[in-house]
């Protein structure tokens, strides 16, 4: 089961892409990538034709992997969620002073000058609008049990805040939040200012996303768990029966119909089977020559 809390970013009106690909905001440049080679194979059109979900699900992987893909892009989709508000990255860079900076600048007329009024005559402060930092997203990992019991649970996340100089710092904290009885994969839960600071005002607000564990070999799509079945190609061509079993354990029979598709799903017991093409590492001969003989066919 993955760690509670570790994944963490801006509002949920665009999903956050650590979110979108399943990662935590610590996840290596390689784990990205595996995440997203996994989850752009699954939602690519080409294999679900008959989806028309598909390919939107399959552009916002590509998206979120473009944001997070390499360093660079992860610190610059950083600097515009903690300073989304003044059009994105870092409103210091540039400006020098401090250690190293090629001019003295008076931080008091630099935020002045960034967020209203001139040089060293600063509007009254309640004349000023307040500046609010960009909300934050945690996953809070449940196992099916304590969500249904519900009660308090402990998380730890990153969020951004300002530091010296002009840099962006990256601070973990831990929380405690109320998860309600009977809560839903999905459920969020909003924390006033947890969220990702501001040069120039407040933090920003902390969406706690709830998020259960489906089960051995499951995930959740759209809220629905899904469990992949892996079928030969004879099988979902011809049709028949195969054996399954369930995340509870409970293993059992189905009948796969004549001339079923990759991506068809059938609902027992509340968890969706989906068909999947069994993958074979090696073949035998005798199979490479039965391809063959498909192949002659047109199959």
């Amino acid at each position: 089961m993955v760690q509670r809390g570790v994944a963490d970013a801006n509002d949920m009106a665009e999903r956050d892409p650590y979110q979108v690909l399943g990662v935590s905001r610590d996840a290596s440049d390689g784990e990205i990538k595996k995440a997203f080679r996994t989850l752009a194979r699954r939602h690519h059109p080409d294999r679900n034709p008959n989806d028309s979900g598909a390919e939107s699900r399959f552009k916002e992987v590509q998206s979120a992997y473009d944001k997070i893909s390499t360093t660079d892009a992860r610190r610059e989709y950083e600097q515009s969620q903690m300073f989304g508000g003044m059009g994105g990255g870092n409103p210091f860079a540039g400006m020098g002073g401090g250690r190293g900076g090629g001019m003295n600048i008076n931080m008091d007329d630099m935020f002045s000058q960034m967020f209203g009024g001139g040089g060293r005559q600063r509007r009254p402060q309640q004349s000023r609008s307040r500046e609010k930092g960009q909300n934050a997203a945690a996953f809070l990992d449940l196992t099916q049990e304590e969500a249904k019991d519900g009660g308090q649970f402990q998380f730890t996340y990153t969020r951004l805040i300002p530091g010296t100089h002009g840099s962006i710092d990256r601070k973990k904290t831990t929380l405690k939040v109320k998860v309600n009885a009977g809560s839903k994969h999905g459920t969020e839960i909003k924390l006033n200012g947890q969220g990702h600071g501001h040069p120039q005002g407040e933090a920003g607000d902390l969406i706690v996303r709830v998020r259960i564990d489906p089960g051995v070999g499951c995930r959740w799509d759209d809220g629905r768990i899904i469990k992949d079945i892996p079928l030969a190609y004879s099988l979902l061509m011809l049709g028949g029966k195969t054996e399954i079993t369930l995340p509870d354990g409970v293993k059992g029979r189905i009948t796969i119909p004549p001339l079923s598709q990759i991506g068809d799903r059938q609902r027992v017991k509340g968890v969706d089977l989906e068909f999947v093409l069994d993958d074979n590492e090696n073949l035998t001969k005798a199979q490479i020559a039965a391809l063959k003989k498909l192949s002659d066919v047109g199959l």
